[in-house]
């Protein structure tokens, strides 16, 4: 009987994702990318940009906000700016990310359009392993969103009345970086203190810091810091990605670079809550 609701319905969903296909194509490839599931792939799979939303500016003009979907669960591409990763119009480079990690990753770039935007489109067109998949941002009154909205993650719990403060970032300027040795990266974080960390129920001590469903031992809690490859002509490789504890006000990790060039690293400070970005350059010579 399980097994029959089951098949019911999958072949449901199915066919309400191809009726949003039929009847909103140029939103179409986003909603299905995202919303059935797939079949695992460690490589070999294309990237799927995505919109996320629109955030409204005090000066009158908007932001549209893009993630993507990297379909390969283990394959990080890289893309520079042009004919296989371009924004339009205003491109090919509009600040797009070039160094795609897998799977999912929300939230992750913007673009400013000014306030007599009107039903204009704004497209991000990559292509990944010989297929081309588009985003399409326009300003629809369904698709607005908050700075608060990202800062959850979506998640906007209890509210836009939550007294809790999002995390202040800053990233100590590098110098003298190069291919044959680590990079230290520093990040200063400030925090209201809110939200309290809590400790999980029926655990204390070390034990509480560690995740239940993990294997990768003990996780911090409190105010982290994560970082990521946001551009990059080659892989760079942190010591410690994150969470990384914030200590004193700060975070510290090292990047190993393999290739001369100019990266962007961004870090995420998060405080069990909100989260706040900054970015850093490192040129490699």
């Amino acid at each position: 009987m399980i097994g029959v609701r089951t098949r019911i319905l999958t072949r449901a969903l199915l066919a309400g994702s191809l009726l949003l296909a039929a009847l909103f194509p140029a939103h179409a490839q986003t909603t299905l990318v995202t919303e059935i599931p797939q079949t695992r792939f460690s490589s070999g799979q294309d990237i799927v940009p995505t919109f996320e939303g629109w955030l409204r500016n005090p000066d009158g003009t908007f932001t549209m906000v893009f993630g993507y979907l990297n379909r390969n669960w283990k394959e990080e591409l890289i893309i520079p700016p042009g004919p296989d990763n371009n924004v339009d119009p205003g491109g090919p480079d509009r600040g797009q990310p070039t160094y795609f990690l897998p799977r999912r990753q929300r939230f992750l770039f913007r673009v400013q359009v000014p306030a007599d935007w009107g039903q204009k489109e704004l497209i991000w067109t990559i292509t990944a392993h010989g297929r081309t998949e588009k985003a399409y941002a326009h300003l629809l009154p369904a698709e607005e969103i908050t700075e608060r909205m990202i800062m959850t993650r979506g998640n906007l719990n209890p509210g836009e009345d939550d007294p809790n403060k999002p995390p202040s970032i800053t990233i100590v300027a590098v110098s003298g970086a190069s291919a044959s040795g680590p990079v230290t990266l520093t990040a200063k974080v400030t925090d209201d203190g809110l939200p309290k960390p809590r400790t999980p129920r029926g655990r204390t001590g070390a034990a509480a810091t560690a995740q239940s469903n993990s294997v990768a031992g003990e996780r911090p809690v409190g105010l982290t810091v994560t970082w990521l490859e946001y551009r990059g002509p080659a892989k760079a490789v942190f010591d410690a990605a994150g969470p990384v504890p914030v200590t004193d006000g700060r975070a510290i990790t090292a990047a190993h670079f393999s290739a001369p060039g100019t990266y962007v690293l961004r870090a995420t400070a998060n405080d069990g809550a909100l989260s706040t970005a900054a970015e850093v350059t490192v040129t490699v010579p």
